[in-house]
């Protein structure tokens, strides 16, 4: 039976990245130790990660006034080090569009000399849409924070806000590198890798020279300056993931990089979303002007109906089908590294379910 992983993340890795990594497990390009064993001092660790960030900034266009991180600690470390680096003694300014943006609007107010400011919401529709934003915002403040892809509720934005001189920080986790955002169009972006980039325990942060500066952080790890100063390996850095992350960057320039690759998405997910709204069972709970192409939920409407097709599609070889606990139903993520085919099967699946559970 072929499994086919629709997790939210850790997500599916491209089959030749897994294959490459197996043939260079045991010894990495003649060194005699496993690419897990090699010092972070090393060439052969220095040439990976020199290696990962050309391919990134040649992936995503990064202007060379930016600086590419490779951290720890999640897209929810970033929660705290963005407001402690950047709105001491200021204002910082929060679009409240799901689950993660609410996590990153708390970590911000747990630090006593941040000011928040939520300018936008839609937590009164369980999220489904995208909030209209203000024309404008205070100049003075120190950032406004989105979350461009909502995992869990499904919302991306489709457009980036601009306020002049007031930079954009994005949580990027779930569809970097399955967009056409342009970078100079933020401040920061910051992004887990369990999505699109690698496995669980390295994050990714591009941020803009002049926004690092004189901060007062009193733990060093936290401190963006002693990280870009270090070219991140302050300490040491998670290697095995930013060797994976390296290959998977070569794996998307093989696709035809990012503008390749998001084509590919967009067709998956339009093959589900046709499917979702052609269907007399199934149907979206997101506004169609905001719906993400890489996390896509859906319902019968029907607790006991989502419940059954859960069971049967689990049983069937799809994993991690069953929606989010806040959300429910059912939820798939096809992430740059989900096949087309897995896509066709859920749909071939989901006419049967409807077929056999009173679907006209």
């Amino acid at each position: 039976m072929t499994i086919y992983n629709f997790s939210a993340g850790p997500a599916v890795l491209p089959k030749a990245v897994l294959e490459k990594a197996q043939s260079e497990l045991l010894d990495y390009k003649g060194s005699g130790m496993s690419v897990m064993e090699l010092s972070h001092r090393s060439s052969w660790f220095e040439d990976i990660i020199k290696d990962a960030e050309s391919l990134l900034r040649e992936l995503m266009a990064i202007p060379d006034n930016y600086k590419v991180l490779f951290l720890q600690g999640g897209a929810s470390l970033q929660f705290t080090m963005v407001p402690l680096n950047l709105a001491q003694g200021k204002k910082a300014l929060y679009v409240s569009t799901g689950s993660w943006a609410k996590k990153a609007i708390s970590a911000a107010k747990a630090l006593d000399n941040v000011e928040v400011e939520v300018i936008a919401a839609c937590e009164n529709d369980n999220f489904s849409y995208i909030p209209e934003l203000p024309k404008e915002v205070d100049p003075s403040a120190a950032y406004v924070h989105i979350t461009t892809n909502n995992t869990i509720e499904g919302t991306a934005f489709q457009t980036i806000p601009d306020y002049g001189d007031v930079p954009i920080v994005a949580d990027m986790s779930s569809n970097i590198l399955a967009n056409d955002y342009k970078v100079e169009d933020f401040g920061v972006i910051y992004a887990g890798a369990q999505k699109n980039i690698g496995p669980a325990g390295l994050t990714v942060v591009i941020i803009r020279e002049d926004l690092i500066g004189d901060a007062k952080i009193a733990a060093p790890m936290l401190d963006y300056k002693i990280q870009a100063d270090n070219n991140s390996l302050y300490n040491t850095p998670p290697t095995f993931a930013i060797y994976m992350a390296k290959l998977v960057f070569e794996w998307v320039k093989e696709q035809g990089g990012v503008a390749g690759i998001t084509q590919k998405d967009q067709e998956k997910a339009g093959r589900l979303y046709d499917a979702i709204d052609n269907s007399s069972l199934f149907q979206s709970p997101v506004a169609k002007d905001a719906r993400s192409i890489t996390n896509i939920p859906f319902v019968t409407g029907d607790a006991d109906l989502d419940k059954k097709f859960n069971a049967e599609a689990l049983a069937a070889g799809f994993e991690n089908l069953k929606g989010h606990r806040s959300v429910g139903g059912m939820r798939a993520s096809l992430y740059n590294a989900f096949p087309a085919e897995g896509v066709e099967a859920l749909v071939n699946f989901m006419e049967k379910f409807e077929q056999e559970n009173g679907g006209k």
